[in-house]
């Protein structure tokens, strides 16, 4: 579509597509919850219908038997996603084409193909949407629409009687009006008794007159990778492999951090080919998330031709249509927005760890928005039968494992902060909200990504760069009311990784409060050298020296049965906690002396609780990844003397934060042409 095409297409007032309907081709049987569900009878819960509900607590003591037994039957029977992989109503008949089998119902409320109205109703002006599909066979489309609540209503139907081979148009338009707290619009295909339904070739249109962007927008893709060349080759390839996208690309900028290269990976030279000048190979020495996105980000703006730039991690599976789908709601939106994708599972493909997030600027942490929780299954509750995800998501940021940002942000508020990894993503969300540039995570974009249940960043070097980096963000992009709880947050934190006996934790982050006062001049220099000091002073503990087998030591004394199976009230953990704080400032066990550890510990039971720990001087504990075993052994003198230097240098921050905090906004950390100077260096290095 040329820039006369978008002009003609609004003096005519046609329509776009902006959602095309997809089925997976590929993993269907992990990821068809996602896409198109068997229809079941829609049971509303209670609190949909009142909301009053919810600010009741249950009284479990108080329920008799009935009570208990109508309350879990209801559970039972309004979850689950029926029919999964279409065994039962219908059969994916290509990446567009759907077949409904004889006297079956299938619905397309589901999180990729439902169009997210209250989206569009709040951030663009259109005010109509229009499904539009080819349809053959016999039987009937029924159009529905949600509110914020969850409440749905029809709002029509097409009957459909096409013999033969041929096929027939059909559309419907739907006027979005009461969609401001939210709410969705779908269709539902139902093939008569006698016949099948196909349809294909869906659509979710709306009217070219209501388009924001005058030109024919492009984008440019920026994927940054480290030693991870299979999975980037696999990104490349869904790429160029998806020829609606490559018709609004520019350019894939991928660069190259590590030393397994990706131009080395066989399958690199077709599609290298196939991308042809759609793709530019960057090589650079490691300089993290941030350095390798900031390279896409300064090359696209470098560049001139797009309108957007793409974050996309390197090891998430896309759906390429999530793409297209982020650049034509950017379109559409009447101010300049950032549009994110969620995050789905890539070991459990139908679970969306979050759709947004928010800051808790008094902590300086994330949370989900409007509190509805991380890590929710559509396999097991779809989004037809959960009312509290029809409610539209306002957040603070989105993560970088895909993230739509327009040019002009760029050029107004700069790049990626200097800071390596780690809240990266978090401060440019923050500092472009700032700038009156909000983020959108818009539902039906997502990516499938590594989630985190498997990592901890207190067993690694990542957990210097998170302390230092929320701070850092915190002075640039918060208040200063802000630091007024810096001193009781790392006290917290610090008093937290102690009990666990995770000292090399405690002293990168007493590394980072020294090198946030150092400033920002510091933090821009020490970019490309600061892993590897990091990683030297971590390697001295031995909470981080792991080994293959738990044979490679002492056999443990005794088992601890873990805090997961038994669990204690409120009262009773602040006890717990504070006689083991007091036995570290009091306590005099010299970890040389140990010669056998007390227990074994599982990984899980060290990330999420230090219940754990009550009791015990030492403890054989699993890496996070499962892979190694590390020795844990208390050291009150260490404990003493971190959680004291943190207390100094938080008081020390939390005195001179409003000083701080206007030397690094100044500094312009940033900034572009800063950006500049450290790639410059970078090809001088070369």
């Amino acid at each position: 579509m040329t820039d006369n095409d978008v002009t003609e297409k609004k003096n005519a007032d046609t329509w776009e597509d902006v959602v095309r309907v997809v089925y997976p081709v590929k993993d269907a049987e992990l990821t068809l919850p996602l896409y198109a569900l068997d229809w079941t009878p829609p049971v509303l819960p209670e609190t949909t219908l009142d909301s009053r509900i919810d600010m009741r607590t249950l009284d479990f003591g108080g329920m008799n038997q009935s009570s208990f037994e109508h309350l879990v039957k209801r559970g039972v029977a309004e979850s689950g996603a029926t029919g999964y992989a279409g065994k039962d109503t219908f059969i994916v008949h290509s990446r567009t084409a759907l077949v409904v089998r004889k006297g079956s119902r299938t619905s397309l409320c589901t999180y990729f193909n439902a169009f997210p109205a209250g989206y569009w109703r709040r951030w663009t002006a259109v005010d109509t949407v229009r499904f539009a599909a080819e349809v053959r066979g016999t039987g009937t489309l029924y159009v529905y629409k949600s509110n914020g609540r969850g409440l749905s209503v029809p709002v029509g139907t097409i009957a459909v009687d096409v013999a033969g081979s041929e096929t027939d148009r059909v559309v419907l338009d739907v006027p979005i009006t009461g969609f401001m707290d939210g709410g969705y619009v779908w269709f539902d295909v139902e093939a008569s008794p006698d016949a099948e339904l196909q349809v294909s070739d869906a659509s979710w249109q709306v009217p070219v007159s209501a388009r924001t962007a005058q030109t024919c927008t492009t984008l440019s893709i920026a994927i940054t990778t480290f030693n991870r060349a299979p999975y980037c080759i696999g990104q490349l390839t869904a790429i160029s492999q998806a020829a609606e996208l490559r018709k609004r690309l520019d350019t894939v900028y991928c660069t190259d951090q590590g030393s397994d290269l990706v131009c080395d990976q066989p399958g690199f030279d077709a599609v290298a080919q196939e991308l042809g000048d759609q793709l530019t190979y960057i090589r650079q020495r490691n300089l993290g998330g941030s350095g390798g996105f900031s390279r896409g980000m300064y090359e696209t703006v470098k560049a001139g031709k797009s309108e957007y730039t793409l974050l996309l991690d390197d090891d998430a599976i896309s759906e390429p249509e999530a793409i297209l789908r982020a650049v034509q709601f950017a379109d559409y939106a009447t101010k300049p927005v950032l549009v994110g994708g969620g995050m789905l599972h890539l070991d459990n493909r139908t679970i969306l760890y979050t759709q947004g997030e928010r800051i808790d600027p008094l902590h300086m942490w994330m949370h989900p928005s409007r509190g509805l929780g991380y890590n929710h299954d559509f396999a097991v509750e779809p989004l037809r039968d959960s009312p509290e995800r029809h409610q539209r998501i306002d957040e603070d940021f989105n993560g970088w494992w895909m993230c739509l940002i327009p040019v002009k942000v760029l050029k107004e508020i700069g790049l990626s902060m200097p800071v390596f990894i780690k809240f990266d993503d978090i401060e440019f969300g923050l500092r472009a909200k700032n700038a009156g540039y909000p983020t959108v995570c818009l539902p039906g974009v997502a990516v499938w990504h590594q989630a985190w249940h498997g990592k901890d960043n207190a067993r690694t070097w990542e957990e210097y760069f998170t302390n230092r980096n929320r701070w850092i963000a915190a002075l640039t992009t918060q208040s200063d009311a802000v630091g007024k709880h810096v001193v009781r947050e790392n006290i917290y934190s610090q008093i937290s990784l102690g009990v666990r006996f995770i000292y090399s934790a405690m002293v990168l982050r007493n590394m980072a409060l020294r090198d946030i006062l150092r400033g920002p001049a510091y933090i821009a220099d020490c970019l490309p050298t600061k892993l590897g000091e990091v990683r030297k002073v971590r390697s001295q503990f031995t909470d981080a020296q792991t080994k293959a087998s738990f044979d490679e030591f002492p056999a443990p004394e005794r088992e601890v049965v873990s805090p997961r199976y038994m669990p204690k009230s409120a009262s009773q953990r602040h006890k717990l906690g504070i006689k083991m704080v007091l036995k570290g400032l009091l306590g005099r066990t010299n970890p040389d002396k140990m010669t056998r550890p007390d227990t074994a510990i599982d990984a899980q039971d060290t990330a999420w609780t230090w219940l754990a720990f009550a009791g015990i001087d030492s403890a054989l504990v699993t890496a996070p990844d499962g892979d190694s075993v590390a020795w844990f052994k208390r050291d009150d003198k260490r404990f003493r003397k971190e959680l004291f230097e943190t207390i100094r240098l938080s008081r020390k921050l939390q005195k001179n934060w409003k000083k701080i905090s206007a030397e690094y906004k100044a500094y312009n950390l940033p900034s572009i042409d800063n950006w500049a100077k450290i790639f410059e260096e970078e090809s001088s290095a070369e």
